[in-house]
């Protein structure tokens, strides 16, 4: 079997890049042939498709990037399946994809999403995404590495220390969160809310509004916003400086970092939809909080992120949801239990740490890639 993985190459630390970098890695140590291209360099491409003549090219991406993921490979009578995420809005292309003889999803949520907007899904399977457990591994709160990162971000060893990463921090949760420990301050351990956030457009603004919150819920000494580019090396250290990974996201078509989490052997606050369902287990590797609100449109604007010119307006025949909110009450009670439990943590990390390595190994999720190959493909 030949493969030719499309992604943003060479990796970046996003979680697309991270994506197809694990399955890269993970088919070349199963002795698959295999070779990587970013997504967008078109001419490169062509010069695989050429000489290398893969049996299969796996695209990572969105619907948006059709486009790069299939089309292009299409018109070189190559066979491209594409392995896609959603950010649970309208998608075009559909013609293009249910033609094809497969396309992978990340999660069973991501299945629902593309049939609700018109995919039959006979050609679906799904296809977690792997995660690196030899770097993510529990450590000891007192190895430099990790006892470093809490002093740089100002948190004290005996403070509870809990951890939201993402883009920006609002999508993952984070104002459900602050609103939650402004609600158990006076009864928790005393603590620290750390959001690792990305630089980029959104950022500074959506900074802004977060700490603002903070400062009117009178939160705002124990909670840091850090906005800076690390590497996927300096991540393991970071989750592993937290107690409690807390993401309860408004959407997620998977959780990548929440597996991380429970690798490192740190229990999870989530939400209680989504791909989560397919990656947590309330009450054993974390706490999912209900969903309290459904953000719901009748119709919207989108462009070429989701295969449209810019500027498209979609009518929905009947009001879409396309974000969500966990309830703050259930992230309360979820937050304080393991505040004031650190066996409870220690038990809920360690059945985490089980499940990733047994379900969401990079290693196993590239088994998983070639047996679905050969299932659906007839390619061995």
């Amino acid at each position: 079997m030949k493969v030719l993985v499309l992604y943003d190459y060479p990796p970046s630390p996003a979680g697309l890049a991270t994506q197809g970098h694990l399955l890269h890695r993970g088919l070349a140590e199963l002795g698959v042939d295999v070779h990587s291209v970013h997504f967008e360099s078109a001419q490169e491409k062509e010069w695989y498709y050429r000489w290398f003549e893969p049996d299969v090219v796996v695209g990572v991406g969105y619907w948006g990037h059709t486009t790069h993921l299939v089309l292009h490979p299409q018109r070189y009578g190559v066979q491209p399946v594409p392995w896609l995420v959603a950010d649970g809005y309208m998608a075009n292309y559909h013609e293009v994809l249910e033609a094809l003889p497969l396309i992978l999803v990340t999660s069973k949520w991501v299945k629902q999403v593309y049939t609700r907007d018109g995919l039959s899904g006979r050609n679906i399977e799904v296809l977690p995404v792997g995660c690196d457990t030899d770097a993510f591994i529990p450590r000891d709160p007192a190895d430099p590495k990790v006892a470093t990162v809490r002093e740089a971000l100002g948190v004290a060893p005996d403070q509870i220390m809990i951890l939201t990463v993402g883009g920006d921090a609002t999508s993952k949760g984070a104002q459900e969160v602050m609103q939650a420990l402004a609600t158990i301050d006076m009864k928790a351990p005393d603590w620290k809310y750390v959001c690792k956030v990305w630089p980029q457009p959104r950022t500074e603004h959506q900074n802004l509004i977060d700490l603002q919150l903070a400062t009117q819920l009178g939160i705002e000494k124990n909670v840091v916003y850090t906005t800076n580019v690390i590497s996927r090396n300096f991540m393991p250290y970071l989750i592993a400086a937290c107690d409690i990974y807390a993401a309860p996201s408004r959407l997620e078509g998977f959780g990548m970092i929440q597996v991380e989490a429970n690798a490192c052997g740190k229990p999870v606050i989530g939400i209680k939809g989504m791909g989560l369902l397919d990656t947590m287990i309330h009450g054993e590797t974390a706490y999912l909080a209900g969903i309290a609100q459904e953000v719901r449109l009748r119709e919207t604007i989108v462009g070429d992120e989701s295969g449209y010119e810019a500027g498209h307006r979609v009518v929905f025949k009947a009001p879409r949801t396309v974000d969500y909110r966990a309830s703050v009450h259930d992230i309360a009670g979820y937050l304080l239990e393991l505040m004031q439990n650190a066996e409870r943590r220690k038990k809920m990390g360690q059945a985490g740490r089980e499940r990733a390595v047994e379900h969401f190994d990079y290693r196993v999720v590239a088994r998983r890639f070639v047996e679905i190959i050969q299932k659906r493909l007839g390619i061995s």
